[in-house]
C-alpha cells in the first residue's frame, strides 16, 4: 500500500524548517500542522499563518534567532536561492552555493553553543549531484558529476553531513524536477498552452520528475522512521526523458506538438550555462529508499499528471 502519514498525535513533535514558505516547504507545513505536528519557520520576513512561529535570520549578515531551537526536536533543511531564478553570473552562483551552506553552518554553530534536544536534520540537496550522465542508472554511491550544480550539491552535502559530528541523524534527499501546479511545471506547460511547446535539444534526455505528494510524504516518512539515515533519490520510480514528459503535458492539456525540437545550441544561447538544468540527463535509481519502506503514490507520469491538471 502507499504511504499514509501517520495519524498518531503528533503534538509533542515540534519541527523547525527553513525555506518554509517555498513551493515544498509551504506544502510540507501544511501537511505536517494537518497530522498534528508543532511548527516553526525560520524566514527572513514574518509569517501571517498565526498556527506558525516564524523566527528570523540573516544568513548573509550571520545573524539568527538563538530562540529559534528552543523545544525543537527535529530540523528540516529546504532553505536555498532557487537555482533557476535568475541567470548564472558569478555572482548568482556564489549566492546559490552560499545559500546552501552558510544557512546550515549558522544553524549548527546555534546548536554547538545552546542546550537542545534536536535530534536529527533532514535536508534537500538535488539529483543534480550526478551531472549529465546521459541513461545511466544513478544509484546513491555513484559518483558525482563535475559541472557547477553537482559541485554545488558536494558541498552543500558536506556542509549538512558535519551534523554527524553533533550526534545527529541526518537525512539527505536528493530530490528530482518536482511537478506541481506552480514551480517547473508551470514554466514546462505554459508554451504548450499556448501551442508553441516542443522537447528541448534531442529529447532524449532523462528527466528524474517527482509529484510534489511524494516529495512531502517523503519527507514525513524520512522524519517518522528513524532509522532511516544518510543520502536517498528521491524521484518518481518510472523516469520519462523530456520527449516523453513534454508529450505527457500536452495530453493532458489537449494540446498537440507541432513544432519541431528546440536545438540546445539555442538554449544554450538563450540560457548560458544554466541550459545544463534542462539539457542535462539523469536517470536514478530509487530502490534505496523503497527498500526501506516507501511507496510512492504516482510512480507515473500520466496518473501524476491527471492528478495535478485535476
Amino acid at each position: 500500500m502507499n504511504y499514509e502519514p501517520s495519524s498518531m498525535n503528533k503534538t509533542n513533535k515540534h519541527i523547525l524548517l527553513t525555506g518554509g514558505t517555498g513551493l515544498i516547504g509551504h506544502k510540507l507545513t501544511q501537511q505536517l500542522l494537518d497530522t498534528g505536528y508543532q511548527v516553526s519557520h525560520l524566514s527572513r520576513s514574518p509569517g501571517n499563518d498565526p498556527r506558525i512561529k516564524t523566527f528570523k535570520w540573516d544568513v548573509g549578515k550571520g545573524q539568527i534567532d538563538e530562540n529559534c531551537i528552543d523545544g525543537v526536536d527535529v530540523i528540516i533543511h529546504l532553505a536555498g536561492a532557487g537555482v533557476a531564478d535568475k541567470m548564472w553570473t558569478a555572482r548568482r552562483k556564489r549566492e546559490i552555493v552560499d545559500s546552501r551552506i552558510k544557512s546550515i553552518e549558522l544553524i549548527y554553530e546555534l546548536l554547538r553553543n545552546k542546550m537542545h534536544k534536536v535530534n536529527a536534520v533532514i535536508s534537500a540537496s538535488a539529483t543534480g549531484y550526478y551531472g549529465d550522465r546521459c541513461a545511466e542508472l544513478l544509484t546513491e554511491t555513484s559518483a558525482p558529476g563535475n559541472d557547477f550544480l553537482a559541485k554545488c550539491c558536494i558541498v552543500w552535502e558536506d556542509a549538512v553531513e558535519i551534523g554527524k559530528k553533533l550526534d545527529l541523524r541526518i537525512v539527505i534527499l536528493r530530490t528530482g524536477v518536482v511537478l506541481d501546479k506552480e514551480g517547473a511545471l508551470a514554466k514546462m506547460g505554459t508554451p504548450i498552452k499556448l501551442g508553441i511547446g516542443s522537447p528541448l535539444g534531442n529529447g532524449k534526455q532523462c528527466v528524474p520528475w517527482i509529484h510534489c505528494q511524494d516529495v512531502t510524504d517523503l519527507y514525513q516518512y524520512a522524519l517518522e522512521n528513524e532509522k532511516i539515515s544518510g543520502v536517498y533519490n528521491m524521484a518518481a520510480p518510472n523516469p520519462v526523458t523530456n520527449k516523453q514528459l513534454t508529450q505527457a503535458i500536452a495530453k493532458q492539456l489537449n494540446k498537440s506538438l507541432w513544432l519541431p525540437p528546440v536545438p540546445s545550441f539555442i538554449l544554450k544561447l538563450l540560457l548560458g550555462e544554466m541550459g545544463n538544468i534542462v539539457l542535462a540527463s539523469t536517470k536514478v535509481s530509487v530502490k534505496k529508499i523503497e527498500n526501506a519502506g516507501f511507496q510512492f503514490k504516482y510512480p507515473d507520469i500520466e496518473p501524476a499528471l491527471k492528478e495535478i491538471y485535476g
